[in-house]
């Protein structure tokens, strides 16, 4: 089957062309490489170099390679910046996801996944929330993943086009960008391997579902092999609940043991403590029942395996670049 991911040299979309490799399907992945990096993808996997909102140029992909299904993982990912550019914010997140969902019923498409974000739709949230909880988001990053669901649901009524909504949780693990506004896990683990304290905002004590990303990229592959016509939305995380605090320690011991594994010493500075981060939530936790039992996904990397992992691959790209 041929697969297009968009964003596809990105860090969650890398491992999803990784997990359709793995699966026999030929894979073409769309990116500007503006975050994602080409060193993400394996030897052989087709790269066209494309900003998602250049309609001309996403036409000119889907003319080349009619794919059979997508997985549209493009996104700007930073929600401060939303705030502050929500034009620039729309222009990937809602025009990008336009021009793409176009491309794919010209070219006879029949299926497409979008990655969208369960921790923005829903807001704060002290129990896992399911897909019924109602949405409302407060930040343009959020309105654009809820714009971008409710387009999904036009193209299915309009074209017949198969489309899915995932909506993730806290996606952590390899390939992860730790600059920028980048995941919480990747830039702990790049302040503690410079031997930089890590800086946690406010008290610590901010609830989030962390997801490895092996276990995303199994669920958008599943999605893909799963039966059923027009619009779904499925939540992707472990419903567990993780403070900034616990993570932080977490981290600390991970990288210990990675470090010690490697006949190496390093000082892990103490954590700092800085302001908190404005419109932070407090709590974002997934319910992703309705794909196990609809699909038979489930999380399978515990939280302590998945920052060993996430650990070695950081500690090992230091000692390459060393």
């Amino acid at each position: 089957m041929q697969i297009l991911v968009t964003g596809g040299a990105g860090f969650i979309g890398s491992h999803v062309v990784d997990e359709c490799l793995a699966a026999g399907h030929e894979v073409v992945a769309v990116d500007d490489l503006s975050s994602g990096k080409r060193e993400n993808l394996p030897p052989g996997v087709p790269l066209y170099q494309v900003d998602v909102a250049d309609a001309d140029a996403v036409r000119q992909v889907f003319e080349l390679v009619r794919p059979e299904q997508v997985v549209h993982q493009v996104a700007q990912i930073s929600v401060s910046r939303s705030v502050r550019e929500p034009a620039f914010d729309a222009r990937t997140n809602v025009l990008g996801l336009l021009n793409v969902l176009e491309a794919a019923v010209r070219y006879g498409t029949r299926s497409f996944v979008f990655a969208s974000s369960g921790g923005v739709l829903y807001g704060d949230v002290y129990e896992p929330a399911d897909e019924e909880h109602p949405a409302a988001p407060v930040s343009p990053y959020g309105i654009a993943k809820l714009t971008g669901e409710m387009y999904l649901q036009f193209f299915v009524r309009e074209y017949g086009l198969r489309c899915t909504a995932l909506r993730y949780a806290n996606v952590y693990g390899p390939r992860q960008d730790p600059h920028g506004e980048a995941g919480v896990v990747a830039i702990f683990l790049q302040r503690m391997l410079h031997g930089e304290a890590p800086v946690i905002n406010g008290d610590g004590k901010y609830i989030r579902d962390y997801v490895f990303v092996e276990d995303v990229a199994r669920a958008n592959l599943s999605v893909l092999a799963g039966e059923g016509e027009g619009f779904r939305a499925y939540n992707v995380g472990t419903g567990r609940g993780t403070d900034v605090n616990e993570l932080e320690a977490g981290l600390r011991q991970a990288l210990g043991e990675v470090l010690r594994q490697q006949g190496k010493k390093l000082e892990l500075p103490a954590a700092a403590y800085g302001p908190p981060r404005p419109g932070d939530l407090r709590s974002s936790l997934l319910d992703a029942g309705k794909m196990a039992r609809e699909l038979g996904w489930r999380s399978r990397v515990t939280l302590a395996e998945g920052l060993r992992r996430t650990a070695a691959w950081f500690a090992g790209r230091e000692e390459d670049a060393g």
